[in-house]
């Protein structure tokens, strides 16, 4: 009895201590539980507050280069381009260039036949022999006129001779002085009426107008071509290729940088070679459906490289000024108030700053003032963003915060199931 009783009392001591270790480690694992949870929710907060405040991206102005870049497609002409058309009707009897071929001030590149031409100013010289006789003639009839007044009028002051007479020799005289100034007129005209049709009968020679290069031939022996035609299909074309015409149809916003005497360099498709051109004139007026203006440029070509009618990309070099800055265009903020960027201070607070533009560059956009290189500026800032606002800088991926109290809660309750 005595060892059974003392057995019984061990036991239940045992099974207190071990109920007591028992609520011993669940207030534990309950008191830890609650600091956890607490210390969870406080980092959730601060995690919540961090993402509450906007997170940005900076970006800073940069200078621009040195020569600022503008390339526009260009026009290549001749700096002299002729179109010869036939001056004298007839048929083509030889042509002597094709095209190609480089001629000289004078060569004959064609000849014509005109017949009828030729007979015209044969028969207009035959009637200028004529009136030079006639003339002739008229200074015969004057002289004797001259000489019967004269001696008439020594006879009526002689009463030899009546006054009727003396003035009939008189008048006489005057009529053929006044003939004789007609016939020397009628000399003079067809003298003119000759010379023109000697000018005409050059044109049955086709000659270079100035040193060249034959661009076309539009003409073949036997042709009949006729005097005074200037439209249609030339004769010839020729072109002085020694130095090259570029036009090039420029924006307005860029005309104030395009002076005479800026360079450019020409590329044209198809050649690895570039050429150095220059501006030397301006049109002085707009097209109103581009609002473009017409600018000339020249560039030398000895080695005949460039050809009339070629397409080149014009690259100016345009002098750049030292104090315009550039930023992305993502950094304007457009609004009421004009056009501003927003800027960040060292204690990461938003500036909103007006700054006046320059030229829009595509992507860039210079800025003339209101901005410095050391200044930060948000890109692509929304249009809540306000001056005072604080802001985060962006370095590295934001990572969601781990909720450890709520796992370690979940691995409680695995155990006390």
């Amino acid at each position: 009895m005595s060892s059974e009783t003392s057995i019984r009392p061990r036991k239940s001591r045992r099974v207190t201590l071990l109920l007591c270790a028992a609520a011993v480690g669940a207030i534990g694992i309950a008191i830890f539980g609650v600091v956890d949870r607490a210390k969870s929710r406080q980092e959730i907060g601060a995690w919540t507050n961090e993402q509450a405040v906007p997170t940005v991206r900076l970006v800073q102005p940069e200078r621009g280069p040195a020569e600022a870049q503008l390339v526009l497609p260009g026009n290549v002409s001749a700096f002299n381009s002729g179109s010869l058309f036939a001056r004298a009707s007839g048929y083509v009897t030889a042509w002597n260039k094709d095209i190609g071929a480089h001629v000289a001030k004078g060569d004959v590149l064609a000849s014509i036949s005109a017949p009828d031409l030729d007979q015209q100013l044969e028969e207009a010289k035959a009637q200028l022999v004529q009136l030079q006789a006639a003339v002739e003639q008229a200074q015969a009839n004057a002289d004797l006129g001259k000489v019967t007044d004269q001696r008439t009028s020594r006879l009526v002051a002689q009463g030899w001779s009546s006054a009727e007479q003396g003035d009939t020799d008189r008048l006489t005289s005057s009529s053929r002085n006044a003939a004789l100034a007609v016939a020397r007129a009628n000399v003079t005209a067809q003298q003119a009426a000759v010379s023109r049709l000697q000018e005409l009968a050059r044109f049955e020679e086709i000659r270079a107008p100035f040193d060249g290069v034959v661009t076309a031939r539009n003409v073949d022996i036997g042709d009949l071509v006729n005097a005074g035609g200037t439209t249609g299909r030339a004769l010839f074309q020729v072109a002085d290729i020694h130095r090259m015409r570029v036009y090039v149809n420029v924006p307005q916003a860029f005309l104030g940088e395009l002076k005479p005497g800026i360079k450019a360099t020409l590329r044209l498709p198809g050649q690895q070679e570039a050429f150095e051109a220059e501006l030397v004139s301006t049109s002085n007026a707009l097209v109103e459906n581009s609002r473009t203006a017409l600018i000339e440029l020249q560039a030398d070509n000895p080695d005949g490289k460039l050809w009339p009618g070629a397409f080149a990309d014009v690259d100016f070099h345009i002098p750049s000024d030292a104090n315009t800055l550039r930023i992305p265009t993502t950094a304007l903020v457009f609004g009421a108030h004009g056009m501003r960027v927003a800027a960040v201070d060292a204690n990461d607070k938003v500036a909103l700053r007006p700054v006046t533009l320059g030229r829009n560059l595509g992507n860039n956009v210079e800025i003339e003032s209101g901005l410095s290189l050391s200044d930060r500026l948000i890109d692509n800032p929304t249009e809540s963003t306000q001056t005072g606002d604080v802001v985060q800088i962006a370095t590295a991926e934001a990572k969601p915060p781990v909720v450890v109290g709520a796992q370690k809660d979940d691995k409680v309750a695995a155990k006390s199931d």
